[in-house]
């Protein structure tokens, strides 16, 4: 098969078109045929070894959507021809649907070869049935991003009416941070660089926003008369201080990324006078997968597509994405879809 290998990890010049091996499904797992698949920023920090790849050549991409071509042993409740959507959390306990506390967490595209490629090998127990009205774009687009957002504001223990500040709305799951916050009764405010993100954010039923390079803690305690219940924060050291500065005393910070750095600075007297936290979180399990899912079959969420790139214009997405050029997914599509 045709598929985005990476042999080194020099940045994301290191990915090329190559043919390798299609793979065959095991006992339990199914193979996939990719319509459609979408780029997140792990694809672009594993370009750069951050994490490296366990063996090269690897395969990318955590999410993805196609027509299921074969199926291995011990398959039930599952054909080929069916439409399905990659569910691209992986390494499941075997007692627990539970990510995060059980078993080992997994990610397809860093764990297990992923969709930037005609096919990908997963788990029977990683496909759902893709609902006829949905495009394939969006079914491919939201997996990792939506999954992953409402994982956070579920840790967060996000409440209607909860002032809720996103941080760099723009990316995948910035933007899902936002409209699943408000799908969960919070009234939402973001920050961002671009004036244009925060005009789309707004439109997208943000309150308002601020420029991630102010004093936004402030403008956010003008505007919305006080400060925030729990603020969902993926950059990293650009935003910390403001992002602290920004909760009520007993609030959230609620984190899964570090697009700017990896290490931050914390002044404790604030963090334990004031009763405030720091939660992390990363993936999400089968039942937050299918929640998401069913908002997004229903029509209760929508799936940002910022393009659909062709198969072999995985370098200009990727450029895109590496200049934060975009406002939710970036689309693949399937070769000879």
């Amino acid at each position: 098969m045709h598929a985005w290998i990476l042999n080194d990890t020099n940045g994301p010049s290191s990915y090329t078109l190559a043919e390798v091996g299609t793979p065959q499904p095991g006992p339990g797992q199914v193979r996939v045929k990719l319509v459609m698949s979408a780029l997140n920023r792990l694809d672009l920090w594993m370009s750069m070894g951050l994490p490296a790849p366990k063996s090269f050549p690897h395969v990318a991409g955590g999410d993805g959507a196609g027509v299921i071509d074969v199926l291995g042993s011990d398959v039930e409740g599952l054909a080929e021809g069916d439409e399905v959507i990659v569910n691209p959390g992986l390494g499941f306990a075997p007692t627990t649907d539970h990510i995060p506390f059980g078993g080992k967490v997994g990610v397809l595209g860093e764990h297990a070869w992923g969709t930037l490629a005609e096919y990908v090998v997963v788990p029977a127990s990683n496909v759902i049935p893709k609902p006829p009205h949905l495009d394939w774009d969006r079914a491919a687009a939201y997996g990792l991003a939506y999954g992953t957002a409402y994982r956070m504001l579920k840790r967060a223990r996000l409440s209607p009416g909860d002032v809720l500040l996103v941080v760099g709305v723009g990316g995948g799951v910035s933007s899902a941070g936002l409209l699943i916050g408000r799908l969960m009764g919070a009234e939402v405010y973001v920050t961002s660089r671009s004036p244009a993100k925060i005009a789309r954010a707004i439109e997208l039923g943000a309150v308002a926003g601020f420029r991630s390079t102010a004093e936004f803690s402030k403008e956010l305690k003008a505007v919305a008369r006080r400060q925030a219940d729990v603020v969902f924060e993926n950059v990293g050291p650009a935003t910390w201080n403001q992002s602290m500065r920004s909760i009520r005393p007993g609030g959230r910070v609620v984190t899964c990324g570090s697009t700017s750095g990896t290490k931050v600075e914390i002044s404790m007297p604030p963090l334990f006078f004031r009763h405030q936290e720091i939660i992390g979180s990363t993936m999400f399990d089968h039942d937050d997968f299918a929640q998401v899912s069913a908002w997004v079959s229903g029509g209760d969420l929508a799936v940002l597509v910022d393009g659909i790139h062709e198969f072999e214009d995985l370098p200009g997405a990727l450029a895109r994405m590496k200049a934060c050029d975009q406002q939710g997914k970036l689309v693949i599509r399937g070769r000879d879809s």
